[in-house]
């Protein structure tokens, strides 16, 4: 990581927007294995990226550190899916979290944290929790499944940028990808997704905080619905009041 100059990042970055997700996943690993990592949620967007890494994996010999990160609140279809992405692809799909179980952080916290601080609750919950593994100095770079066109937060993501927060090279192959790209590849190559999906949830997190959207609606409106927070604080900056545990 540190032989890349921030212009060396922005220079690959220009390189790779016309490529195929495909093949910046394949300039990935062919780079940072075996110090690649990737975590997932199971959305629609990284479902497409485990299936081109599981392809990948198999072409190429190389291979990374897949992990979700479990905050205890997942829904069970998003569980679910994660056993049939093992068994379909033969991935490793580890699952990481606080070192509390959920009915730790609740009873030491006199119950749950996320109706009244969901910030703190994303924090400890997932934040932290990604923290730990990076601390564990396992990656040089890692694959994010974000796209532009989800919030203005990521309107300006690089296919290659600095993780400013970890200090290592973050790379978003879906960056220039739209939604309708993302079901059209699922459809076309049958990729397993989340069934939630189907009832209204284009955007899935932990079950106290998302919600089906209306028509017309924004993607993410269902996520922490009825309050300004739009991101968890993985792919950027908390607030986070209390103090922790």
């Amino acid at each position: 990581m540190d032989s890349y100059t921030d212009s060396d990042l922005k220079r690959l970055s220009d390189e790779r927007e016309d490529w195929s997700p495909r093949d910046i996943l394949r300039w990935a690993m062919e780079t940072f294995s075996p110090r690649l990592g990737m975590a997932t949620a199971f959305g629609a967007e990284g479902c497409c990226l485990l299936h081109m890494l599981a392809g990948l994996r198999d072409d190429t010999g190389k291979d990374l550190y897949i992990f979700n990160l479990d905050t205890g609140y997942q829904f069970p279809e998003t569980l679910a899916l994660r056993d049939r992405f093992q068994e379909k692809y033969g991935l490793t799909i580890h699952l990481e979290g606080h070192s509390q179980s959920q009915e730790e952080w609740e009873a030491a916290n006199g119950g749950p944290v996320w109706p009244q601080d969901p910030d703190r609750c994303c924090h400890f919950r997932k934040v932290l929790p990604l923290r730990g593994v990076m601390e564990r100095n396992l990656f040089d770079a890692w694959i994010t499944a974000i796209r532009r066109d989800q919030t203005p937060q990521r309107a300006t993501a690089g296919i290659v940028e600095r993780d400013k927060k970890f200090g290592i090279v973050k790379v978003n192959p879906l960056a220039n990808w739209t939604k309708s790209d993302v079901w059209k590849f699922i459809l076309d190559n049958d990729v397993p997704y989340n069934p939630l999906h189907d009832r209204g949830y284009p955007s899935i997190g932990c079950w106290p905080c998302t919600k089906a959207v209306r028509p017309g609606e924004d993607d993410r409106a269902g996520r922490w619905s009825g309050s300004q927070k739009t991101e968890c604080g993985i792919h950027t900056e908390l607030h986070v009041s209390g103090s922790g545990i």
